[in-house]
């Protein structure tokens, strides 16, 4: 069974890096868990991270709620970015 934690973390509206999470994960089964053959795997989990932090830390200074753009809004965001 997940925990609590587990659970929020697979949920799209929570976690905008759930893509992210999964190539990783899957790029270091894949190869033995060798970190060194997943670096860009790493790397694009970490912008993604940046990016919704900024992101969210900007909302919460324009006192927006939710903090965290769903899924949908998400979406939104980055077609507008192109």
């Amino acid at each position: 069974r997940m925990s609590r934690h587990a659970k929020k973390l697979r949920d799209h509206n929570i976690n905008p890096c759930l893509a992210e999470t999964d190539a990783t994960t899957k790029c270091m089964n894949d190869n033995n868990y060798n970190k060194d053959l997943c670096t860009d795997y790493f790397l694009k989990y970490k912008n993604c991270r940046k990016f919704w932090h900024e992101i969210m830390m900007q909302r919460k200074r324009n006192g927006v709620k939710p903090e965290m753009p769903s899924a949908e809004e998400r979406k939104k965001i980055l077609e507008s970015m192109g």
